[in-house]
């Protein structure tokens, strides 16, 4: 899976990671969803660093198609619930 962190770049993301991301991505959709603010800045950093974590940079000069795109971490809780789709973030 290719994800694309805004203003970072693309990072391959293997398979058997993508479970533990959409738990991060389910976190991140209450806190959207409930309103929570301080909570919703710690669930999009834990999962952006899950995708950093997990995934290895995507070759800058390979021009492939993201599976997901995250917003940058000084993303505000309603710029997230603009991207937000039925799957969260992350699909899968």
């Amino acid at each position: 899976m290719i994800v694309r962190i805004l203003g970072e770049g693309q990072f391959d993301v293997p398979q058997d990671a993508v479970t533990r991301l959409n738990e991060l991505d389910a976190a991140v959709e209450a806190a959207v969803e409930s309103g929570d603010a301080a909570t919703f800045t710690s669930a999009l950093a834990a999962l952006l660093d899950g995708v950093r974590g997990a995934g290895a940079p995507h070759p800058a000069e390979a021009l492939d198609e993201s599976d997901s795109i995250l917003p940058p971490a000084d993303a505000t809780l309603d710029e997230v619930r603009g991207l937000l789709t039925d799957e969260g973030l992350i699909p899968g």
